[in-house]
């Protein structure tokens, strides 16, 4: 992942942090996972949030999955090795 991508998610942590989020999570898994739940807000913003990243089909739910594959944390914390 590069510098800047590695911005991106901290800059997303600390928004969903700030909205009284995981502190771990990004704000797009976030909106993905309100809205499975019934959630106003993800039913609400996730779709905003899915346009402003237009050039990324799925964003959320790809956010999402990231999430549950752990891809943002370093290689050693994944579990994998």
């Amino acid at each position: 992942m590069t510098y800047v991508k590695h911005i991106g998610v901290g800059l997303t942590q600390l928004l969903n942090t700030v909205l009284g989020g995981w502190p771990d999570e990004s704000t797009s898994s976030r909106l993905w996972r309100l809205e499975r739940q019934g959630k106003a807000a993800g039913r609400v913003f996730r779709p905003m949030v899915d346009r402003l990243f237009f050039w990324q089909p799925e964003h959320c739910a790809r956010a999402y999955a990231a999430e549950r594959e752990r891809y943002h944390l370093p290689p050693l914390l994944r579990g994998n090795s």
